[in-house]
This record gives structure tokens, C-alpha cells and sequence, in this order.
């Protein structure tokens, strides 16, 4: 069955030679291949302001640039974030981004009365979240227990509603050889055909 996908690229640096953009890049074709429709945000391509105060979060408009991201993750049936892995999580520039497009109202909304929890707007999607690093990726998800990750997982995506989130650590990356990135690729494309 066929399922629409969003595809978030994370990466600050707009530079093609990325390999969070050739992962992209493979999940999408794989997707497209197998019928599903797809969609793109590259966050290094768009300019948009940071959230400075919680009344501009609760009751600030998303801004212009970022309006049709916002509209494609209404769209999305399944999101794909790809970035790599800054100071144990997620790049300020994603992170930006997450704070701009799920607000109140899109992604959750308040209870409507006093000690109730808020209500998850975002159900019935599903997500993945592809990082690179240059730690091995057994260190971060044993040691460090996937933090960064966890959070972004927990505390945003399964917040809205949106499960369930699955992983895909590529940990090592500076010293990978071209069979090595190869084979990342390849397994881009095959979970991009599998819409997972």
C-alpha cells in the first residue's frame, strides 16, 4: 500500500557531498520506486528565525518559509528525519525547526481544563530517525544511552502522537570506506521501498 512520506534533512552544511543527503537522497528514490509519494525539506536551504519566547511559541504564526514544511508534516503518513549527531543530539538548526512547526494546535493542544494532559494531534503517523556520527553507534546507544535521540523521540515526536519511531545509527563515519557507505546506502533504499 502506498504511503505518504516526508523526508527531513537535518544537516546544516547545504553541501551535496553530505552523507546525511545521500541517505536522503537513497530512502527517497527507494520510496518513490515502490510507489509511494514523497516529499522533501532540506533545513540548510531555508531561512527562518528561532523561537525566542513562549508566547511567540503558543501564539506566533509559523513563519512564512516554513509554512509548507509544516503543511507536508500534516500531510506525511511517515517522517523521516536524517541529520548527524552535534554535541549528542540533534543539530540547533533541526531543533529550531521542530520548535517552529510543532506547535500547539499542529502538533498537540492543551488540556482544556486544569490537571489534564495535553492531547496528541499527530496519531496515526509513523517515523524514523537517521543519524550519523563519528562515535561507533554501540557506544552511543550502550554508554550514552541514544540521549539525544531518546529525547527527540519521547519528548517531541511520540508527545504529537507520532509512533512508532524507529532508528538508524551510522556511527564511524569520518573514517568509512566507499564499500562501507556503499552498503548505508543500499539499506536507505530498501527501507525507503518498505515505507519504514
Amino acid at each position: 500500500m502506498s504511503r505518504r512520506i516526508l523526508i527531513v534533512v537535518g544537516h546544516p552544511d547545504p553541501s551535496p557531498d553530505r552523507l546525511c543527503r545521500g541517505l536522503a537522497k537513497a530512502y527517497g528514490e527507494g520510496a518513490e520506486k515502490a510507489g509511494h509519494a514523497v516529499r522533501r525539506v532540506d533545513l540548510a536551504t531555508i531561512d527562518f528565525p528561532m523561537l525566542r519566547t513562549m508566547q511567540e511559541f503558543e501564539h506566533g504564526a509559523v513563519p512564512d518559509s516554513l509554512k509548507e514544511a509544516a503543511e507536508a508534516i500534516l500531510w506525511a503518513e511517515h517522517i523521516v528525519f536524517v541529520f548527524p549527531l552535534w554535541l549528542g543530539t540533534m543539530p540547533a538548526l533541526l531543533k529550531g525547526f521542530l520548535e517552529q512547526v510543532m506547535r500547539p494546535g499542529t502538533a498537540f493542544a492543551y488540556p482544556d481544563k486544569a490537571g489534564s494532559l495535553p492531547r496528541t494531534l499527530l496519531r496515526g503517523r509513523s517515523a524514523r530517525v537517521v543519524v550519523t556520527m563519528g562515535m561507533p553507534s554501540f557506544v552511543y546507544r550502550l554508554w550514552f544511552l541514544s540521549h539525544g535521540i531518546a529525547g527527540m523521540r519521547r519528548s517531541v515526536l511520540r508527545f504529537a502522537g507520532i509512533s512508532p519511531v524507529r532508528e538508524t545509527l551510522f556511527g564511524m563515519v569520518a573514517g568509512s570506506s566507499d564499500a562501507t557507505r556503499a552498503k548505508w546506502i543500499g539499506q536507505m533504499r530498501k527501507l525507503g521501498q518498505l515505507a519504514r
